[in-house]
């Protein structure tokens, strides 16, 4: 599974994932405080679920009614 994972989300996490062989960006490591936008965008490009914790992504996705923003 290709993932995203979101500058929100505990980086044990994406280890976690990555010791069970998933295919994990992170925001963190590519793009630090990338705004929310450019994770989504990226996301859509990479054909990657977005692992967050943050709420606005569901909020931005609602308010867009789209899957990129760009």
């Amino acid at each position: 599974m290709r993932l995203l994972a979101d500058e929100s989300l505990g980086f044990g996490i994406v280890r976690a994932l990555r010791a069970a062989n998933h295919d994990v960006l992170a925001v963190s490591e590519i793009s630090p405080r990338a705004e929310d936008v450019d994770v989504m965008n990226l996301a859509v490009r990479e054909t990657r679920v977005l692992l967050t914790e943050d709420k606005d992504f569901g909020q931005l996705v609602y308010a867009y009614s789209q899957k990129s923003l760009a």
